[in-house]
């Protein structure tokens, strides 16, 4: 007899994602796709940083669910809430928002864009 429930995927989260995957994404300056809440998003990666002890990545969206946000904003993702976590070819520019002095960042940075 044949058991068919081992066909079916079990909604048990995949492995953590890298923060490698981010760390590349930084210094080439490559949007990263992931799903996150339920949805496709494609992120340009500014910083990943700890807190309380858990890893975050500052990034703006550049679309989600194949469409562009209304406005330009940095948003902060946990890592581990980024399911599928890619490298995409897609390039990226520093966003105007992006500020490094944040207090936020002191003593947590892991890495961040470089700014001209």
């Amino acid at each position: 007899m044949n058991d068919m429930s081992s066909t079916i995927e079990s909604p048990r989260a995949g492995p953590p994602p890298s923060p490698a995957v981010i760390f590349e994404a930084i210094v080439k300056q490559q949007a990263v796709a992931a799903t996150y809440n339920r949805g496709e998003v494609t992120l340009a990666p500014h910083a990943i940083y700890t807190r309380h002890d858990e890893i975050y990545v500052d990034a703006t969206t550049l679309d989600r669910d194949g469409r562009p946000p209304k406005e330009e904003k940095m948003g902060a993702f946990k890592l581990s809430g980024l399911g599928g976590l890619r490298i995409t070819p897609r390039r990226f520019a520093v966003s105007t928002l992006w500020n490094p002095a944040e207090k936020r960042y002191e003593g947590t940075m892991l890495m961040a864009v470089e700014t001209a």
